[in-house]
This record gives C-alpha cells, sequence and structure tokens, in this order.
C-alpha cells in the first residue's frame, strides 16, 4: 500500500554517504572494526541501495488487555519489505502498540483508526527508502526517525505527540533493515551484527531468561496465584486503575493486598533472595508522588515493600520530579524515547530502564542500553504484546544484558500467549517453532548454545510472512 509520494529531497544517497562518514569519523557505529573480525565479511560494510518497498498487515484479535484506563482488543501485525538493487529481499515484522506509545491518539480515535495512523507512518518510511542508500541500520533510523516523526505529528494531528510512536511505526523497517544488513554483509549471528560500540551493553550469555507474564488492571488474586504455581516467579502486574486519584489509590491497595496474601511466602531459586519479586507498571497513572508514597507505604505496611524490585513509569511523562530518593527501584519505559530521553530519565533518579527492540526499534535500544551500561543502570526487556518472532528479537536482547539486580537470569516480559486469541497460529509462522528456546519452562526460556548459535531464528525467513509479499 503506497499512501505518500517518493520524497527524493530526504533521504538522498549523497545525505546518507556524507553522514556515514561523519559517524565512522566520529567512533560513532563502530561497525567497520566489528567485521573487520570476521574474514569472511568485507573490511567496510556495504552500501544498500533499496530498489523496491512495500508493505502488509494483519489483525490479530486479542483478550482484552486493560492498562492506562482503556483497554486494547486487536493488534495489528505489520510487515515490511526491502529489496536491494543486489536482488535480496527481506521482511521485518512489527506489533503495534498505539494505547501504549500515545493515549491521546488512542482515545481521539477508534481502535482501527489509530493503527491505520500508525500503518500509514510505516509506509511513509518506506517511501522515503525507496531508491536511497544505507550502510547500517543505526544510521538510518537517525536519518528517518526526524522526518518520520514530523510526519506522525501531522497525520495525526498531535503537536505533542510522543516521540515513541513513530519509533514503533519504524520496527517493521527496522527489522527488515538489520535483516537486510546482515546478509548483504554475509553476517549470520545475532552477536556480529552488534556493531562494537554497543557491544560491552549487550556481551552477557544469560542460560536463562525469565519468561514475565503480565496482568491488566483488574486481575484477581487467584489468576496470578495459579502463574505462581505454574512457575513464573516474576509477575509484571499493571497499577493504576481506572477512577478518579483516590479511587484508584484505594484499588490499587487492595490489589497489592490481596496479590501479596496470594503469593508473597512463595520462593524461587532464581532471587537472591530466595521470595518472589514484584514488578509494578502504572504507566504513568499517578498524577502526584504523595499518592506513590501511599502506595509504598502500605506495602511496608503489610511487609511486600521489601520484594518490590521495580516501579515502572508511575508517573506521566512531563512531570520531572526526582525519583531517586523513593526508596524502590523505578524503571523508565516509554518516556525513554530515544537514547537522549533515557540520559535525562537517569539525571532524574530512574534507576532501571525497560528496553523494547520490539518498540522502539533494534537500533535505538542498542543506544540506550550501551548509555544505561555506562551508566551502570540495569535494563529488562518488556513487551507490547508482540508476535512469537518478535519475542525473540526481544529475547537475543534480553539473554545479553547484565543480570538485574537481586536476580540470577535474564528478564523478559512476554505476554502474547496471554492476550492473541490465536497464539498457537501465530506460533506456527515461527521459523524456529518447537526449539526449546521458544517455549516457557517452570517460568524461564532456555538460553543454551543451541539459542545463540541459532540467534533465536529470527535471521530465518517466515513462510508465513513471506507470502504476504507473493507477486500476482
Amino acid at each position: 500500500m503506497t499512501t505518500q509520494p517518493h520524497d527524493n529531497e530526504f533521504l538522498n544517497r549523497r545525505k546518507f554517504i556524507q553522514s556515514a562518514s561523519s559517524l565512522v569519523a566520529a567512533g560513532m557505529t563502530g561497525f567497520t572494526a566489528d567485521l573487520s573480525k570476521n574474514p569472511s565479511v568485507r573490511q567496510s560494510p556495504v552500501s544498500i541501495r533499496i530498489k523496491r518497498v512495500d508493505s502488509n498487515f494483519e489483525r490479530e484479535p486479542l483478550n482484552p488487555y486493560r492498562f492506562k484506563g482503556s483497554a486494547i482488543t486487536e493488534s495489528w501485525q505489520t510487515a515490511a519489505l526491502l529489496e536491494s538493487e543486489s536482488g535480496i529481499r527481506k521482511v521485518g515484522l512489527c506489533t503495534q502498540g498505539v494505547l501504549w506509545s500515545d493515549a491521546k491518539v488512542f482515545a481521539a480515535h477508534s481502535e482501527r483508526v489509530g493503527n491505520a495512523l500508525m500503518y500509514a507512518i510505516t509506509d511513509r518510511a518506506l517511501q522515503l527508502m525507496k531508491g536511497n542508500s544505507f550502510t547500517n541500520p543505526v544510521e538510518l533510523v537517525d536519518e528517518l526517525l526526524p522526518e518520520v516523526y514530523a510526519y506522525a505529528k501531522k497525520i495525526t494531528g498531535n503537536p505533542d505527540l510522543r516521540k515513541t510512536f513513530a519509533l514503533n511505526a519504524l520496527v517493521s523497517v527496522d527489522n527488515a533493515a538489520w535483516l537486510l544488513y546482515a546478509q548483504e554483509n554475509k553476517l549470520t549471528r545475532f552477536d556480529d551484527m552488534i556493531p562494537e560500540k554497543y557491544r560491552p551493553g549487550l556481551s552477557y550469555k544469560h542460560t536463562k531468561v525469565a519468561s514475565i507474564p503480565s496482568f491488566s488492571v483488574g486481575t484477581t488474586a487467584d489468576k496470578i496465584k495459579a502463574a505462581a504455581d505454574e512457575g513464573y516467579f516474576i509477575l509484571k502486574l499493571k497499577t493504576g486503575s481506572a477512577g478518579t486519584q483516590a479511587e484508584m489509590l484505594e484499588k490499587d491497595i487492595a490489589f497489592l493486598t490481596a496479590v501479596h496474601k496470594a503469593i508473597g511466602h512463595y520462593e524461587t531459586p532464581y532471587t537472591k533472595s530466595g521470595k518472589i519479586p514484584y514488578y509494578f507498571d502504572a504507566n504513568g497513572r499517578y498524577e502526584k508522588r504523595d499518592t506513590l508514597l501511599r502506595f509504598l507505604d502500605h506495602a511496608k505496611k503489610i511487609g511486600a515493600f521489601d520484594q518490590i524490585a521495580v516501579i515502572e513509569e508511575p508517573f506521566e511523562e512531563r512531570n520531572e520530579e526526582f525519583v531517586g530518593q523513593l526508596g524502590v527501584r523505578i524503571a523508565a519505559d516509554e518516556s525513554a524515547h530515544t537514547v537522549e530521553d533515557a540520559a535525562v530519565r537517569i539525571q532524574q533518579g530512574y534507576s532501571a530502564i525497560a528496553v523494547k527492540a520490539i518498540a522502539k526499534t533494534l537500533s535505538m535500544t542498542m543506544k540506550i542500553t550501551q548509555l544505561a551500561y555506562e551508566k551502570g543502570v540495569p535494563c529488562f526487556c518488556a513487551d507490547l504484546t508482540v508476535n512469537p518472532i518478535l519475542v525473540d528479537w526481544n529475547k537475543n536482547v534480553a539473554a545479553r544484558l547484565p543480570p538485574f539486580p537481586g536476580v540470577t537470569i535474564g528478564l523478559q516480559e512476554t505476554n502474547g500467549h496471554q492476550y492473541f486469541k490465536n497464539w498457537d497460529k501465530l506460533m506456527s509462522y515461527h521459523p524456529k517453532a518447537g526449539a526449546s528456546w521458544t517455549k516457557t519452562q517452570q517460568g524461564v526460556y532456555p538460553t543454551d548454545q543451541s539459542f545463540y548459535a541459532e540467534s533465536g531464528g529470527i535471521l530465518l525467513p517466515s513462510a508465513h510472512y513471506e507470502q504476504l509479499f507473493e507477486e500476482v
């Protein structure tokens, strides 16, 4: 589908070459040094010229997933095709998260129209690339984002659009670019794809990664207990209930009490304390610091405080209060749109970052994980209720992140099996469906040597998504 004319003025070849030269000169990419380690690869990355682009999507029904005072009931799986002049073509995937990325856009339109707007932004990015060249995906996203973000603000009619909305729309494009980059440069493993500059932050090798389910606002304690009984040892618990701030706090306190009573005594071998850790996500619903402090005071009162591993995004993005003295680890997620935003959040006392290669692009995620590594701020992977293939894109990051404080294995939220009505069908599209690392086993994914050797299967084509672009 083509919605916008080709823009020759934006990503022209000269601009790409100039930009690439300046970045390499400044030591920003590390690609040349990385590739030279492999004798079968060119000494410098090739310039990839895009001959053809295309896009498609599928709508997948969801069990209602409630957060941010609203709910999503379907998920668009978008696919972006990039074909280079050398004849190599790759299909990248994205799961769209309109409510997560900008609740105002979600509220201003029907769920379908919100998804259509994000899809149009993806197509805009593809049209900008057609006939132009890039050298590496990190540079590509840097070049695309300003223009794509400006276009996104225009078509949504929202001058204050959150940048994450544009990044989410770029995921399938970035995904396809990494696949194309890998094959054009004869790279066969995820480790080889990581630019040398970003390797320190992604150099760990966990043998297991926690599979973290997510429970929407209103979930009963019995359902959460059932998950813990299955072996899930860290659970993402959505707070920020609908209603006024007083009503929200009352419901959240009651929820915390019920959860702690149900599973607070459970034990796990994957934490240093031996207890189940709590991972709360308020999605910016707490308007004031005092409201959150009342929630934390209640946690202390019932003996749950020490088991709170992290609270994600308690405040709205424009709240610039320092959060480093709350006594618990506060994580940035959607407010850390870019590496620059992440740096600001760290200065504001945020002591963890939820990274999403499947929602903010792998390219931007690499920048954020490296910054966090240099600042001593732990990261973990959060989900966007993505499809199984994207779960493994995220898992490749989660398995390589340094250990999260108090936890002995990698951390990755993955909730698609809870909310996609046709999860088993989506799993069948995975090129390595049935591989050990695709299945949660007693609350964890095994990430053994086969996982690293095969990069979780993400470099292999999916027959289903390839068929979306069959030529008539």
